[in-house]
Parts: C-alpha cells; sequence; structure tokens
C-alpha cells in the first residue's frame, strides 16, 4: 500500500492506495503548526490501532506514537516545513562564504524593485547576516582555470570563526565554481569534517549568474536543518517504509536527499497538487486546464497547456530560488483568511489565516474572528452538520456573531431580506473571489493566454464554494471538480513520477554543433541514469530528456528548448512564439545545458463506471437549503456528492456536498457527472453590464 500525506495550514491531508485492489481511500486530521509531525503520525496511526506505545510522561505527544503498518510500503509526503521556516525567518543560523571581494552579494542583489515607485520599500534581509558573510582569497576564471589557489591555513581560520560564531549552516559560492567545483569541493570537505552543515553552490546550482546562485545556496543551507531535524523524527516512526518527499519541480526524491537540498521541496505541496490536477484533468479529456487549489490558509494557482509548466525563475518570500519549480501562482486567500476593517473602515479579507488552531469562528475552538468559511456558512452554501463527512459539525451561532460584530465595525447596513451577518458574508465572499480572480489573471492573462481556452479545476477544500463564480468572471466555461477535490494534493504525490533536474552552465558560441552539445551532456545523462536508477526505478523505466538554453548574442537572458539536431530552428520559433519576433541570421550563445531525468512510477487509476441514470434527483437528493444569492435569497436543493453517479445532471442553484469539500452552483449552472465521477459544470456566462 501506499500513501500521500499534504500538510496544509488548517488540514493534513491522507489519500491511501491499495494496488492490490485498485481502492483509493481519503481522510483529513486538523494540522498541528505548533509540530507538524504530530498530525502527520497521528493520521498514520489510526491506519492500524491500536496505536498507544507505552507512554512516558516527560515525553512530547508526538514521540508517544508508534506505527505498524506491515503492508504500507510507501510514503510520499510533501511538506511546508521548509517554506514556513523560510516565510517566518525561522531557519537555522547560517553563515555565507564567498570569493574575496564578494562578500556583500546577497546584500547587493539585484536593483529590481518589487515596488517600483515606493522609494521607502525595503528588500528583504538577506538569510545570512552580514557579520556571518566571509571571503576566501581564490580565483577561478570564466573558463575553469585557477588563478589563485586555495589557501589551506586561511580555510582552518575560516573554520574557527565559525565555531566561534556558532554557525549551524554554511552556504559556499564562489565564483565561476560552475566551471571548477574544486575549490567548493575543498572548503565543504573541511566543513563536514569538523561537524558544520555545508551547502556548495557547485552541488545546488551550477549554473551563472553570481546572486541567484548565490540565494538559492543560502536558502538550502538556512532550511535544510529544520527539514533535516523534522524528517528525521518522521523518519525514525517509519522504520522499513520506503520515504519519499515531493519537489517543487512535480517529482518525488528520497527524504535522504530532502535532508540535504531541503530547497528542492520548497513548494512540495502546491507542485503535488498541480500534478494531480493535470492528471484528472486528462483523464477527464481536458489538456488546457487552470488549477484552482483553495485551501484553508492560501489559494494556489497554474496554467497547464498541454502539460504542467516548469520554470527555473521563482520567488519565494522576496528571494530568488533558480531551482526548476512548478509555475504556480499563491495568494493568501482561504477558507480561515480573516475579514477585518482597517484603519480606513474598509473591508479587508486575508492574508491572516486563522488557521487550525484556533480555526474559524465555526469550528468551536476558540476562534472569535470571521472568516471566509463562516461566510460561507452564513449564507447557507456551507451546510454546517455535513463538514466533513458529519465528523465536524459547525457552530452557526458562532460564525453569525462573528460576522455581525464586523458589520457593525464596518458600518454595513442589512439589505432586504438578509441579517447583518449575511449582508457581511457576501461582501466577504466578494473581496476573497476578488483576490483569487486577480491570482488567475496573473497566471493566464498577463502571460498572453485567453481564459476562455481553458477549463477551471478546482480543488482543495474551499474551492468547490467559489469556482464557478471564478469561472464566470473569467469567462470559463467548464469547471472540474473531481469526487477527491480536497485531497487532490496528497493524490498528486501518489501520481508523481521520480524526478531530477540537472543544469551545466557551458557558455559556447551559437555555431557549436548538436553533435559536441550532445558529448558534453552525456555526464548529465550519465549522472541521471544512475542515480534515479539509485532511488529503485528499472532502467526501462527511466526517460531522459536533454534541454539547452540559448539566446541570441547580447541578450542577457535565454530561452530553454530541448536539446535535438533542430534546435536552432526551435529557438527561433520559441522566441517568436514567446516575444512575437524572431532573427534567424542573428548570431546565437548557448548557455546552459540542462537535463530531466524521470523514472515512471505507477499511478493509482481514478475509479470510473459507465453513464447510466440523468436523474440526479432521486440518487442525490438530501433535502433543501435556503441559500443567499447575490440577487436575494432562494430555495436550493442539497445533493450527496457520493451518490452521485456518471451520467447524473443537476441545475443549480444547488449544493453539492462531498464527505470534505462543497460545490456551490448559482441559477443558470448545469452540471453532470462524468465516468470518473468528476462534477462538469457548464458555467452560465456572466451578464452583460447595465448601459
Amino acid at each position: 500500500m501506499r500513501i500521500g500525506i499534504d500538510i496544509g495550514g488548517t488540514f493534513t491531508d491522507f489519500v491511501l492506495f491499495d494496488p492490490a485492489s485498485g481502492s483509493l481511500q481519503t481522510f483529513k486530521r486538523l494540522s498541528t503548526p505548533h509540530d507538524p509531525a504530530e498530525a502527520v503520525l497521528a493520521g498514520l496511526a489510526t491506519l492500524n490501532e491500536p496505536w498507544n506505545a507505552p507512554r512516558d510522561p516527560s515525553a512530547d505527544h508526538a514521540s508517544r506514537l508508534t506505527f505498524h503498518a506491515p503492508r504500507l510500503t510507501e510514503i510520499v509526503h510533501g511538506s511546508t516545513v521548509a517554506t514556513n521556516a523560510l516565510l517566518e525567518r525561522k531557519g537555522a543560523r547560517t553563515a555565507f562564504v564567498a570569493t574575496a571581494g564578494f562578500r556583500d552579494l546577497l546584500a547587493i542583489g539585484r536593483q529590481n524593485r518589487s515596488q517600483l515607485y515606493d522609494f521607502f520599500a525595503d528588500r528583504p534581509a538577506p538569510l545570512a547576516p552580514a557579520e556571518l558573510c566571509f571571503e576566501l582569497d581564490e580565483r577561478i576564471d570564466r573558463h575553469g582555470r585557477v588563478l589563485h589557489a586555495l589557501d589551506p591555513a586561511e580555510l582552518a581560520a575560516l573554520l574557527a570563526r565559525l565555531t566561534a560564531a556558532g554557525v549551524e549552516s554554511t552556504a559556499v559560492c564562489l565564483l565561476f565554481s560552475f566551471a571548477h567545483p574544486g575549490h567548493e569541493e575543498q572548503i565543504g570537505a573541511a566543513l563536514r569534517q569538523a561537524g558544520l552543515l555545508a551547502s556548495l553552490s557547485s552541488e545546488i546550482l551550477p549554473e551563472f549568474r553570481e546572486y541567484e546562485r548565490a540565494s538559492t545556496t543560502v536558502i538550502n543551507a538556512y532550511v535544510s536543518p529544520v527539514l533535516d531535524r523534522y524528517l528525521g523524527r518522521l523518519a525514525e516512526q517509519l522504520q522499513g517504509v520506503d520515504f519519499r518527499i515531493m519537489q517543487s519541480n512535480g517529482g518525488s526524491i528520497s527524504a535522504a536527499q530532502a535532508r540535504r537540498e531541503a530547497v528542492r521541496s520548497i513548494l512540495s505541496g502546491p507542485a503535488g497538487g498541480a500534478v494531480g490536477a493535470f492528471h484528472v484533468a486528462q483523464a477527464a479529456g481536458f489538456s488546457q486546464v487552470l488549477t484552482f487549489d483553495m485551501g484553508g490558509t492560501s489559494t494556489d494557482v497554474a496554467l497547464c497547456d498541454g502539460g504542467v509548466r516548469v520554470t527555473s525563475e521563482g520567488e519565494i518570500g522576496g528571494l530568488p530560488v533558480r531551482i526548476p519549480l512548478i509555475d504556480i501562482h499563491t495568494v493568501g486567500a482561504g477558507g480561515g483568511s480573516i475579514a477585518a476593517v482597517d484603519l480606513g473602515g474598509a473591508l479587508r479579507v486575508g492574508p491572516q489565516s486563522a488557521g487550525a488552531d484556533p480555526g474559524p469562528a465555526c469550528y468551536g475552538r476558540g476562534g472569535r474572528l470571521p472568516t471566509v468559511t463562516d461566510a460561507n456558512l452564513a449564507l447557507g452554501r456551507l451546510p454546517a452538520d455535513r463538514f466533513l463527512g458529519g465528523q465536524m459539525t459547525l457552530d452557526a451561532a458562532a460564525s453569525e456573531g462573528a460576522l455581525t460584530r464586523l458589520a457593525e465595525a464596518a458600518g454595513l447596513a442589512a439589505a432586504p431580506g438578509l441579517s447583518l451577518a449575511q449582508a457581511a458574508a457576501l461582501g466577504v465572499v466578494q473581496i476573497a473571489n476578488a483576490h483569487m480572480e486577480r491570482a488567475l489573471r496573473v497566471i493566464s492573462v498577463a502571460r498572453g493566454h485567453d481564459p476562455a481556452d481553458f477549463a477551471l479545476l478546482s480543488f482543495g477544500g474551499a474551492g468547490g464554494l467559489h469556482a464557478c463564480e471564478l469561472a464566470r468572471a473569467l469567462g470559463v466555461r467548464t469547471v472540474i471538480v473531481p469526487p477527491g477535490a480536497s485531497t487532490l494534493s496528497a493524490f498528486g504525490m501518489l501520481a508523481a513520477d521520480v524526478v531530477k533536474d540537472y543544469v551545466q552552465t557551458v557558455m559556447l558560441p551559437g555555431t557549436v554543433t548538436f553533435a559536441e552539445l550532445e558529448e558534453l551532456a552525456g555526464a548529465l545523462a550519465r549522472r541521471g541514469l544512475a542515480e534515479v536508477a539509485a532511488e529503485g526505478v528499472p532502467a526501462a523505466q527511466i526517460a531522459l530528456y536533454p534541454q539547452v538554453d540559448v539566446r541570441y548574442r547580447g541578450q542577457a537572458y535565454e530561452l530553454t528548448v530541448p536539446l535535438s539536431p533542430d534546435f536552432v530552428a526551435a529557438f527561433h520559433a520559441e522566441h517568436q512564439r514567446v516575444y512575437s519576433h524572431s532573427q534567424p541570421a542573428a548570431p546565437l550563445e548557448i548557455v546552459n545545458l540542462r537535463l530531466r531525468a524521470v523514472g515512471s512510477t505507477p499511478r493509482p487509476a481514478l475509479p470510473s463506471a459507465e453513464p447510466g441514470d440523468a436523474d440526479a434527483s432521486a440518487a442525490g437528493s438530501a433535502g433543501r437549503r435556503s441559500v443567499v444569492l447575490s440577487s436575494g435569497l432562494v430555495d436550493a436543493p442539497l445533493y450527496d456528492g457520493a451518490a452521485l453517479r456518471p451520467g447524473h445532471e443537476l441545475a443549480g442553484p444547488a449544493i453539492v456536498v462531498y464527505k470534505d469539500t462543497t460545490v456551490f452552483m448559482d441559477t443558470g449552472d448545469r452540471a453532470t457527472v462524468d465516468r470518473h465521477f468528476n462534477l462538469l459544470v457548464a458555467v452560465r456566462p456572466a451578464s452583460p453590464p447595465a448601459e
């Protein structure tokens, strides 16, 4: 048996797959932000009751959990531990070692400003403070030749200074180390022999552009000790199980590698969602989708145009990260996003979240602040008695009280036929939708794509309540909601292949032949084959995808195309597609060689059945509810999503309740259930604005 686990800000999701029967089981537990491992171990322990070991009163709760499931062979885990450590600046005490004259590299950075017209905007402080930035008198030239050798005595003095400073982890980024890693390797060996953790840029990112390479290496050094401790605790409890971690690039790696190279899993949870979403979309017959993952704390969106898009130009917390990662845009809007009135009297939603503890007011865990979940409950779109399949009853009175206080603080007046709380709830939902619509436009319209050409695949626990309204605002005609929408990120981890990405800067003229590039790429290919095979993937299941970064001579940035005999023509065509012009007569420059090594793993089959009766009213009817729409109060049917079968048709307004998510359809929306039990909603177009 295999299990995928995704830790979110509010819930930790589990998807259990039994290859023998082909069955999929899902469940959720409230996350434990104070100790994420506690929710993971507690969830795993429920698979094999009894799970309480002999208790030591002096031990913490998580260490008292034991886990014995002899049939479980593999765990693929997506964790926010590294991400949170970076965003909250709770990583290791990190030092930075550079070539003489470059110790201020992190502070200088680039001239780019995120807020172009704000003269008082602050740049993020470097993760390695100035007093922990050190220099070594060595030098490599751009061709990889040693101009000034590393002095062992100077290295010994550096080790003494690092030890005296109480440094836990060290990032080493020397000039042109991607062309000659010898000096970095010498420093790394000395650091590790002295018992210090070392991250070398020649191992993490052997690519030119000093600042981005240094930033990525420092991030790895900063978060790796935190993730190492977390994964180490889990590994102790999971003896005998193949323990894997989801990467930001959409593939998985061993936990051992993730503990050394934590930067590679900095966006592991959202990456799992994008992989799972595209897998579901393909099975449903859609190759162009906008993925919309709305959880309790944030919303992650991505665009898939025939495949999941991977970029190497990411940014986390204002710091550049150059490792390959799925092109995902995140905003602080989720079910737990807190609604408040700002100093100017305007209503705001997010980015602060109520999280899992205390959570929204309706959770009954002490929260008093109104959230998006409270708003949906007050509007009748979220049934209080069916949350998490009825395992958790929501407190409607607490939501009403929190929203009423919000309305009074904002000076809102009750609309005809609605309570003060419902009027506030409508405003909260509209503002949250505006945040998420803006995010979807960033990854579509702002990049030259028409949203109308795509379907919107909604997942995450809160996504179904907002997906149809967002699609209507964007001109999207179809919304896809899979039956396991709330746990799709965890499912995506089971659907992910073993993936390793490699890069090597070469800086060659465009006259170089394909044969010469292929020979240079051979070293990456041999390394990729060996390292993926070491992950337990048979050679017959490993595929290599070599690529090359090309630019016109004089350009500052490059485009990536497949490394093939016609890579030159492919570059001109890609430049034409991206920038609407090309210059076939202009000289080229070959910047980097890249390789993606993919080890195929068996993907869980999606449940399927042939379409049958089109009448869903008898099979899925669960009564009727009063629901607040923007046009007023209506009486809408409630459907049990688990009872719906392929071929069933529904008409809005309606609410479809699954075990761990709820879908809201407005007037004019129509839905069918496809052969994989996905709810396909044909969204009513938006009404034209009144003249």
